[in-house]
């Protein structure tokens, strides 16, 4: 056995959970978009915990030219009733903060200056034009 897979082995062995931050999870959807889900703090012994919040989570799925994207998003609210109804304005800010991302993503890689130790391997395709390289 190598010592990286001790290391491996000996950091697992030492994973401890953290009894005092369990919780329940249940998942509520209207079958069409919407899926939150209700995580209900309990004690050690499963009872629940009433002394700690109930936290909630939404998720749905979008369609986009690149396929399917899953948002999801923390939901404020104590009730499932205040979880649904903060829904939709949570779901439409997750998705203006994945398309502020995307944007920031695009931009950066626009401007990267692009070095002939970075180009991929094989050169450039597409008939590129310029000296020398790999054609393939």
């Amino acid at each position: 056995m190598s010592n990286e897979q001790r290391e491996t082995r000996q950091s697992l062995t030492e994973i401890e959970v953290d009894t005092s931050n369990l919780y329940r999870e249940e998942v509520i959807t209207d079958l069409r978009v919407a899926s939150i889900r209700k995580f209900v703090p309990i004690r050690p012994d499963g009872t629940d915990d009433p002394d700690r919040p109930t936290l909630f989570t939404g998720q749905t799925t979008l369609m986009s030219q690149a396929g399917p994207v899953p948002v999801q998003c923390p939901l404020e609210g104590a009730t499932l009733e205040e979880a649904t109804a903060k829904f939709p304005e949570a779901i439409q800010q997750a998705v203006e903060r994945l398309v502020d991302e995307a944007r920031e993503i695009q931009r950066r890689e626009s401007s990267r200056i692009v070095v002939p130790g970075d180009m991929p391997v094989g050169g450039l395709k597409g008939g590129g034009g310029g000296g020398g390289g790999i054609i393939s």
